[in-house]
Parts: C-alpha cells; structure tokens; sequence
C-alpha cells in the first residue's frame, strides 16, 4: 500500500504522538528505553514545525525546524508495525526537496550514531558526520540539551548534515 505524504492537517497532529511512540519497542529490543516525559513531536508542534505526515490517516511523519539557517530534521517516525517499507525513505525525500525549494543550504539531524535504523540508515541516503567544528550555536544547544535529558547516556550520538545543491 502507498502512503502519499503531504503537509499536516491540523487533526493530524493529536495523533503523531501515538506514532512516535510505537517505535519505543524497537530501541527497548536493543536495550535503549527513553525518559518518561513529552515525545519530540509534542515538543516541536507547539513551536511551528514544518510537519508532513504519510498517509490519511497519518502512519509516518516528519518534523522539521530551522536552525542555523539550515533545515533541521527533528524526528522521523513511522508506526512501528509499519517500518522497513519505503515509508521513512518518502518523508526523508520530501523533507529534502522541501528544503531545497527553500532555499537550505543542507539538512541536519542528531541521532544515535549505531542505531541501524538511525545513523546508518541516514547514511545511506547521503547524510555524514559534521564536525563540531562546523556546528552552529543552535545545534551545539540541541546537543546540550540532549545530554542534559540524559539521551547520550543511551548510546553514542552524533551529528549528521546532508548538503543540497
């Protein structure tokens, strides 16, 4: 079944919540189980993210916030007994061609660098590494708060930026 993705409606979004958090059982296989607390999606909403949802109703979305003058991908999360079928790979496309219309230099990310599913899949659709050296001020506060949270006492983060042309 395809899922088209398009901007979020706003009956979308109660929903997104629900989505991200179905996705906990896959980090508790691998022995990572996040702090109660809001999920990344609640957190961005009432802060103006970009948000593009796949599906009606939604089973993936993406959200997307400036920083640095870049693009920021905030959180991809698709249903959890929905992975692995192309629908991550649709929102990161659009997420990019977004930006690009934008204007963006690039897109970043933080994520856990060995996660299969997170610095490596990421990789794999031409994100790298950035350099602390290259970080802005928004993104060394993004990683100030991730460790203050407690996420690198998860497992290694990391950094990522795909350029755009």
């Amino acid at each position: 079944m395809e899922y088209d993705v398009r901007p979020a409606r706003p009956a979308d979004l109660p929903g997104l919540a629900d989505i991200e958090n179905s996705g906990d059982a896959m980090f508790a296989e691998i022995g990572i189980v996040f702090p109660p607390g809001p999920t990344v999606v609640e957190q961005v909403i009432g802060k103006g993210a970009d948000i593009v949802v796949a599906g009606d109703p939604p089973v993936g979305f993406a959200a997307v916030e400036e920083v640095d003058g870049a693009a920021h991908l905030e959180q991809i999360s698709v249903r959890g007994d929905l992975t692995g079928r192309g629908i991550g790979v649709r929102l990161l496309d659009e997420v990019m061609a977004r930006a690009a219309a934008a204007g963006a230099p690039g897109v970043s990310l933080l994520t856990f660098r060995d996660v299969p599913w997170n610095g490596p899949w990421y990789a794999r659709h031409g994100f790298a590494g950035l350099p602390e050296e290259r970080w802005g001020p928004g993104i060394r506060s993004y990683w100030d708060a991730e460790i203050e949270a407690g996420l690198h006492e998860l497992g290694p983060r990391v950094v990522m930026w795909a350029p755009l042309a």
